[in-house]
């Protein structure tokens, strides 16, 4: 397999495609991650388990950008998506969870 193509998305960004309905959020994450904490509006795709045909699929306007907690399975998930056919996930948040919650973003349970 190939490296996959890899974009970064900043924080502002992140926020203002959230808040816009502009991305969907995938986060690759385990059940335990998940549970103590997530960003809102997210969708739980774990890695362990990852479905590439599960992933939203991207449209005009909209964007699929993965995230976990600190960038590293992003990437895999990336590689796995675009593996998969999948040539419209090709962004991450970089930052993560460490980056979201230390910037003091709210964050979802359960």
């Amino acid at each position: 397999m190939s490296a996959p193509v890899v974009n970064n998305i900043s924080l502002q960004d992140l926020k203002a495609g959230l808040a816009d309905g502009s991305i969907a959020l995938i986060d690759v994450r385990e059940d335990i991650e998940w549970n103590a904490g997530h960003i809102p509006g997210a969708i739980f795709n774990p890695l362990s388990a990852f479905d590439a045909s599960a992933l939203p699929v991207a449209t005009p306007g909209k964007k699929v950008i993965v995230h976990c907690r600190s960038g590293r399975r992003s990437i895999t998930a990336l590689g796995l998506a675009q593996a998969a056919g999948r040539t419209d996930v090709n962004t991450h948040f970089e930052g993560g969870m460490l980056e979201w919650v230390g910037a003091g973003e709210p964050v979802a349970q359960g």
